[in-house]
């Protein structure tokens, strides 16, 4: 039976700066908002959650949650206000997960740089608009310390110094907004880790992403992988050492740098192999 995305989360500083040593993070995604075509009909198409969900992964030790959510959702149209009914959806939620249950929510608007699917940085939406939504995000939630904003989900098949500019945008909104919380910043092929340094997508995101910029010194770049082939579909693990053949290369980078990463995806099969 193969373990996916939507349950397991490794929230793991693969290398980290002195300040931030001792965090360890262990949890899952609870994915369910992210589900379905723009639109759709809650609990029938998509949904947050329930409490009972997040009792359930607390009793289990685990001490953060990734919530996925989609970008139109919240925001039907660019830069315009939240959709007031999404956006008590999310807040109940987060206030359960934080205020009661006392977990971490890394925020995930889980669009792959796109929203309704058109690139960040095309002639539909600017950086400007990713820049508004996450200010207009952030400042909902700058004063709760027990958030952690993931700038962005995968963004793929787009030249990586878009993929700069926009997470630049992005991160940019969350300090407007006077949030100094943990910010993540992705990469671009669908930021895995095993091919960080790697350049068959465009110039390799230990090139380009070494250029963000947070006034604040407060994020760690979100990279996912998985024990497959890499895809997240196979039941087999690729070999008895999958694990650091690709994990290594990116952590030899964040140390040489002296950066930090977030691992916040990972995928395994139950079975003898893992």
């Amino acid at each position: 039976m193969k373990v996916t995305v939507s349950s397991v989360l490794a929230a793991i500083f693969l290398a980290t700066a002195p300040a931030l040593a001792a965090v360890d993070f262990t949890g899952v995604n609870e994915a369910g908002a992210d589900f379905g075509s723009v639109g759709g009909v809650y609990g029938t198409n998509y949904m947050y959650p329930a409490d009972t969900s997040l009792d359930y992964f607390t009793k289990n030790k685990a001490n953060i949650v990734r919530l996925p959510f989609l970008w139109e959702r919240l925001q039907p149209t660019l830069n315009a206000t939240f959709d007031a009914t999404e956006l008590s959806r999310l807040k109940a939620i987060v206030k359960y997960a934080t205020g009661v249950k006392g977990l971490h929510v890394l925020l995930d608007p889980h669009n792959y740089a796109r929203y309704n699917g058109q690139l960040i940085g095309s002639s539909a939406v600017s950086y400007g608009n990713f820049y508004y939504f996450w200010k207009e995000l952030a400042g909902e939630f700058k004063h709760n310390t027990k958030i952690i904003f993931g700038l962005m989900n995968e963004p793929n098949s787009m030249p990586t110094e878009q993929v700069l500019a926009a997470m630049q945008a992005g991160l940019d909104g969350v300090r407007a907004a006077g949030a100094k919380q943990l910010a993540l910043v992705p990469g671009n092929a669908w930021t895995g880790a095993h091919s960080w340094a790697q350049n068959w997508y465009g110039t390799a995101n230990s090139v380009v992403m070494l250029n963000i910029r947070d006034p604040a010194h407060n994020y760690a770049y979100d990279m996912h992988q998985y024990l497959d082939d890499g895809s997240g579909t196979s039941a087999e693990c690729a070999s008895t050492t999958v694990g650091s053949e690709m994990l290594v290369a990116a952590t030899q980078w964040l140390r040489q740098n002296n950066k930090k990463a977030f691992l916040s995806e990972f995928g395994f099969g139950a079975n003898p192999t893992w």
